[in-house]
């Protein structure tokens, strides 16, 4: 009657096994694959047929909700995709929240009830068995297709209609049920509930009980979801690029204006490019060796501007992307929050190496070659930085101003140098505060040069290959792991909408003749 260990669901966030293509009930395994470009980046799909501009049509209700419900599967389909952590979790309202005090307030009433209907003579088992048919229904939910033996025990054990029966004739066994149903549960559980579900074993009051085992149950069965979530994300990302393109495509034909903002995004860079490619050299030096500091740029000869060197301006423009003044690509919506937490990131790690640069110049090699010190600089500015806008650096380097004296002062002393003097002291305080202005040299190189590098970032072909600049190897770690997350979210983003923006860049650059990126 029991069922073996070995069926019970893994832990949240374990990785789930690869699925078995002979299975003729999982998910295909080999779906079509678009052919892809000389870089490997965007599918040589035919430009999409993009709607003429025309007046805004006036969606029906239900038309809106479709349209919603089509986005919400959309954005969940990427979100599995894209971020390899993405689980669902239960929503926790605040304590103190108008929707906390409804929850618990009404949930108080329910289970009052509950236990005023047991307390009664003869006992009212109305709720009760509301309550043992909803539980019945979750534990069969939880099972998989292969648990059909377990599927017919539970049916048997928990037979409504015999509950209904005993409970009409005051026999109905409360403390029996609740037992076979722990058992249950200690069976599927994930190994990380077991000591909940054992707890429930010590619970004498009926209401406690089946109000704790609800409780248990949510657990499971988002367990169950976040299982099934990572079995299908191999699946999900084979086929993710055509599922993007077909839901937007679906989108834009209700939606015909759906793409003006990241026209105007393209038009910017575009605009930017052909400025830049007449007015500045189009390699910047790094350790030494030159390297483009936007892949696919124009060469200073050339009057027009090429397509990939527009859309990787484009990409490089949200590392400066201004909230609430400009409106964000609408092929980019989905990653906003991920490119606005670059973005912070970039901006902490700019302000990190300008820090240990102006340090290094006014202490000296002798005192940045002292084991752990850089490492101890760099910790505590990076502390101070944590969760602060760019808009508060000034307040932040202030303080890191201080602590950094500080720890200089105090390495001074263990390595047996003469303290600094007033004025040098100053000095150091007054060049790392100044890093806070807009027009500081020493923070527009290290600006510069960090996005040189992510610049290389774009083409998943370059990544392997990129060099260091200057001055940025106290922060390597930290800006390689930005540059792959950056990189990924820019090459899966340019698989999915490459040909839009074909077909946007073809209006921009009549003249460039575009075929391809």
């Amino acid at each position: 009657m029991g069922v073996q260990r070995r069926n019970k669901m893994p832990n949240p966030g374990e990785k789930a096994p690869p699925s078995d293509c002979s299975d003729p009930e999982s998910v295909p395994c080999r779906p079509r694959q678009a052919q892809e470009s000389h870089d490997g980046d965007v599918p040589s799909l035919c430009p999409p047929q993009l709607p003429r501009s025309s007046p805004p049509r006036v969606l029906s209700m239900a038309e809106l909700l479709e349209t919603a419900q089509e986005v919400s599967r959309m954005t969940i389909a990427h979100e599995i995709v894209v971020n390899s952590d993405f689980k669902l979790q239960e929503v926790n309202f605040s304590p103190n929240s108008l929707e906390s005090l409804v929850k618990e307030t009404l949930h108080k009433a329910f289970w009052d009830s509950l236990k005023e209907q047991l307390s009664a003579s003869p006992p009212d088992y109305t709720y009760v068995i509301q309550l043992l048919q909803e539980i019945k229904e979750t534990i069969l939910s939880l099972l998989l297709p292969r648990h059909s033996r377990l599927r017919n025990q539970i049916e048997e054990a928990l037979d409504m209609e015999l509950i209904r029966q005993e409970a009409e004739h005051g026999a109905l066994d409360i403390p029996n049920l609740t037992t076979y149903i722990l058992g249950t549960m200690a069976m599927l559980c994930a190994p990380v509930r077991d000591e909940e579900v054992q707890r429930l074993r010590g619970v004498r009051d009926p209401v406690q009980l089946l109000r704790e085992i609800f409780w248990v149950l949510d657990l499971m069965k988002m367990d169950m979801v976040n299982f099934t979530i990572q079995s299908l994300r191999p699946h999900l990302r084979d086929h993710s690029i055509q599922y993007e393109q077909k839901k937007f495509q679906e989108l834009l034909a209700k939606l015909p204006n759906s793409l003006d903002h990241t026209t105007e995004w393209l038009h910017k860079a575009a605009a930017e490019v052909s400025v830049s490619s007449l007015s500045s050299p189009s390699y910047p030096e790094v350790h030494g060796s030159r390297v483009p500091l936007s892949l696919g740029a124009v060469s200073r000869s050339s009057a027009t501007p090429s397509p990939m060197s527009v859309l990787n301006q484009g990409y490089m423009n949200l590392l400066h992307w201004e909230p609430g003044i400009e409106k964000y690509p609408e092929t980019l919506l989905m990653d906003q929050a991920r490119l606005q937490e670059v973005q912070l990131q970039v901006n902490q790690l700019t302000i990190i190496a300008a820090v240990l640069l102006v340090s290094s110049s006014v202490c000296g090699s002798a005192l940045f070659s002292s084991p752990g010190f850089v490492d101890k600089l760099k910790r505590v500015t990076k502390a101070l930085l944590e969760g602060l806008p760019h808009t508060r650096f000034q307040e932040a380097l202030l303080n890191i101003s201080n602590h950094v004296h500080q720890e200089v002062s105090e390495c001074l002393l263990q390595l047996g140098y003469p303290a600094f003097t007033d004025d040098k002291s100053a000095s150091l305080k007054g060049q790392i505060r100044s890093i806070a202005e807009d027009d500081n040299v020493v923070r527009n190189i290290m600006e510069q040069r960090i996005h040189s590098f992510l610049s290389l970032h774009l083409s998943p072909s370059a990544q392997n290959s990129c060099s260091l600049p200057k001055g940025l190897a106290p922060i390597q770690e930290e800006l390689l792991e930005v540059g792959h997350k950056f990189g990924s979210m820019i090459h899966h983003n340019r698989q999915v909408y490459g040909s839009y923006y074909l077909a946007i860049l073809k209006k921009i650059l009549p003249e460039a003749g575009i075929d391809s990126f």
